[in-house]
């Protein structure tokens, strides 16, 4: 009888070695599986998105109507250091033109001076014809005005290339102890060069509606002086000029003053007239007068 045989157990398989895990990111790159990369898919129509964005990143491109007016105003300087010097340019050469004005007026004005030498005319009160013996008497007598015919001498002598063009509107006065006695009108006239005119003229009137108001005291002063013949009396003259420099140059119109201290005999008919002194003012101040 045949001998039963049994088959021998099978040994397990032998496996290798499992290797510590490694952390490296290679070591997982290596051993991460291969995905396909897929496709997004399009969005749903109908659907919007807003997206942020920051404002200092967003470029402005302005439209073709416009991009003119853009480029100028780009090309404008800021507030900056360049705009700070074009204003100081702009200030020191606005500087420099009124200084060169300035000097070019001064050159003009000495140049002019030097051409034609002016001098100031002078005046002077050659006679007084007085009807004021109202002001002596008391009651109605002294309210009657006064009436005086005045002659005043105006020298330009010593002008070789000057005239004075005196305009209309002038006013002489003549006064007592500062209140006037009686007023009248300078005529309009030209005076040339090396010439002495004398302007005669009538004064009438006064303060009051043509009656003199003296005080009491200013009244026997007044009577006083009469009587010892020597009376001062004061003519003051405002006249508008306009001087001519030779033939082309004409200056515009000024007021020139002119006070003369006077001394007369008489309060009554043709009285002589000893003048004291005479001064002129211009208003502005000239360079000449």
């Amino acid at each position: 009888m045949a001998d039963r045989v049994h088959p021998a157990p099978l040994l397990p398989l032998s496996t290798a070695p499992t290797p510590p895990p490694d952390n490296s990111p290679d070591a997982s790159a290596e051993t991460a599986p291969l995905r396909r990369p897929t496709t997004a898919s399009p969005p749903p129509p109908g659907t919007s998105y807003i997206v942020h964005v920051p404002k200092d990143q967003v470029l402005r491109v302005p439209p073709p109507d416009r991009a003119r007016r853009y480029s100028k105003l780009a090309a404008r300087p800021g507030p900056g250091p360049a705009r700070r010097r074009l204003l100081r340019r702009a200030c020191c050469g606005a500087c420099c033109a009124f200084l060169l004005l300035l000097v070019l007026a001064a050159a003009f004005v000495g140049a002019a001076y030097l051409v034609f030498r002016p001098r100031a005319p002078s005046f002077s009160v050659a006679s007084l014809s007085i009807d004021a013996r109202g002001l002596l008497l008391g009651g109605d007598a002294a309210s009657s005005p006064v009436r005086i015919d005045a002659a005043v001498r105006a020298d330009n002598g010593a002008n070789r290339k000057v005239g004075v063009d005196y305009r209309g509107g002038g006013e002489v006065a003549v006064a007592y102890s500062g209140v006037r006695l009686a007023a009248g009108r300078w005529p309009a006239f030209y005076q040339a060069p090396r010439n002495v005119t004398v302007v005669a003229m009538p004064l009438t009137g006064g303060e009051n509606g043509g009656v003199a108001l003296l005080t009491d005291e200013q009244r026997a002063s007044l009577a006083a002086e009469a009587e010892a013949g020597a009376v001062p009396l004061t003519v003051e003259a405002r006249v508008p000029v306009r001087v001519r420099l030779g033939k082309v140059l004409r200056t515009w119109t000024v007021d020139v003053w002119a006070r003369c201290d006077v001394t007369v005999d008489k309060l009554a008919g043709q009285a002589a007239a000893a003048n004291k002194g005479c001064t002129v003012k211009v208003k502005p101040l000239w360079w000449w007068w």
